[in-house]
């Protein structure tokens, strides 16, 4: 009994470095991050004050957090949507034998491992006007060169694109191990009953692919929504406002316009936003997973 206390103990104290890096680099910046953000900090100064609840009603009538917000939400569930599609169709495509198949997996997984800055700036110099390589493809076919990255809208686009090229193959990993996790006695008795391979994907597939899905979701809209990075080196944020999600209008808030206060308010906002759609996307999913 003793030994087990002993032990019991030993293993107490083992968690206390995770603990203490835990508290130190999430507590307590999150922490500093609420109080500041009812703060005028410039993040340099020594000196600032308590403006209250100013910081979050300027957020309400701030055109660019308002362009960035709806960006936010462009490429959080846009680039989601699209990597479960693509995951998921890559996924039924390679789980079938053919030459080459680990090949084609290897690469459509290698993107992931692409540090997402330097994937931002590969993509930056294939649209970039005057060098990028499309533009170049483009003139060999006797076209005018277009500045892609110039248009707000297009520009946003390319971002949703990136994202999803990059990030795919998480998806497609996700759904290839739920696919063969699937006995395929099922799949003999649908045929059996006379069922379609529509009727089968919809009414076997999908339903056992259902953690799969709540995984692959959950994880590429919570990157999707704080995506950052690759804004960073494709667009800057730009033109203008036009591409900023509000982590990258956090970033440029704070250290551009040197408004602290203003930037953790807008950090807050973000960490709310984020913990209502993952909750709410646990509830719906598992109502789901009752369901079938």
């Amino acid at each position: 009994m003793k030994q087990l206390l002993s032990n019991k103990n030993s293993i107490n104290i083992m968690y206390l470095p995770a603990l203490i890096l835990f508290a130190v680099f999430v507590i307590y910046p999150f922490t500093s991050g609420i109080r500041i953000s009812f703060t005028n900090w410039n993040g340099f100064s020594q000196s600032f004050s308590y403006v209250g609840w100013d910081n979050f009603k300027y957020l309400f009538t701030d055109k660019n957090m308002l362009t960035s917000f709806i960006n936010t939400l462009l490429y959080g569930f846009g680039s989601t949507i699209l990597q479960q599609m693509l995951g998921l169709s890559y996924a039924l495509l390679l789980n079938k034998a053919f030459r080459g198949r680990t090949l084609a997996r290897m690469m459509i997984y290698l993107p992931v491992l692409i540090a997402p800055v330097i994937m931002g700036y590969m993509y930056y110099f294939f649209f970039q006007y005057n060098y990028g390589a499309l533009n170049d493809i483009l003139m060999l076919f006797g076209l005018d060169k277009l500045d892609w990255l110039a248009n707000g809208n297009r520009a946003v686009g390319i971002v949703i694109a990136v994202n999803t090229i990059q990030f795919c193959g998480i998806s497609m990993v996700l759904y290839l191990a739920g696919l063969q996790g699937i006995p395929t006695a099922y799949y003999e008795a649908a045929n059996i009953d006379g069922a379609s391979k529509f009727r089968q994907f919809t009414h076997v597939t999908l339903p056992l692919l259902m953690p799969s899905i709540v995984t692959s979701v959950t994880i590429n809209l919570i990157g999707g929504l704080k995506l950052f990075d690759v804004i960073k080196a494709l667009t800057n944020g730009g033109p203008g406002y036009a591409s900023h999600s509000i982590s990258t209008l956090i970033d440029y808030t704070y250290f551009k316009n040197q408004t602290a206060g203003y930037s953790s308010a807008m950090g807050i906002l973000l960490f709310i936003f984020i913990v209502i759609v993952s909750l709410s996307l646990q509830l719906y999913f598992r109502k789901k997973e009752v369901e079938y």
